[in-house]
């Protein structure tokens, strides 16, 4: 970890979210590949953006938040605004497809996507599609 990167554990994942507006993580491992070749990426962007939070989760430490999060390859950048993951994808993204996706990221109307999120789950009920799922559930 650098100084500009936060080490994020199932005893810190929580309050950093809520802390933060704005939090991008990296779920990566020290035996791939891909994800050492991204970290520099990352890193990169980290410094680019010092009014955000970037943190990894290292998924061989961190199994519970991998599971939570349904990463099933690796490295996966996910951001979170407000509490909300408005992107997910895995693959070891270029500097300039990082940079992009950052931008996107901050140029979200936050009130419009918890609109949206909101109209999605009352449609899912209807279609009797509801249950427990999320990531609340996952957390022991």
């Amino acid at each position: 970890m650098s100084s500009t990167t936060v080490e994020l554990t199932k005893e810190n994942f929580d309050q950093t979210v809520t802390d933060n507006g704005f939090v991008l993580i990296d779920f990566w491992a020290s035996w791939c590949g891909p994800c050492k070749q991204f970290a520099p990426v990352y890193e990169k962007a980290a410094e680019a953006n010092p009014d955000l939070v970037f943190g990894k989760i290292d998924t061989e430490a961190q199994p519970e938040l991998a599971s939570a999060f349904g990463i099933q390859s690796i490295p996966t950048l996910m951001i979170v605004r407000d509490q909300v993951a408005v992107f997910a994808q895995p693959g070891a993204l270029p500097q300039e497809a990082l940079d992009d996706v950052i931008g996107q990221a901050r140029k979200l109307d936050m009130d419009e996507v918890r609109k949206s999120i909101a109209e999605q789950q009352a449609k899912a009920g209807e279609d009797g599609a509801g249950g427990a799922g999320g990531a609340d559930s996952a957390q022991a």
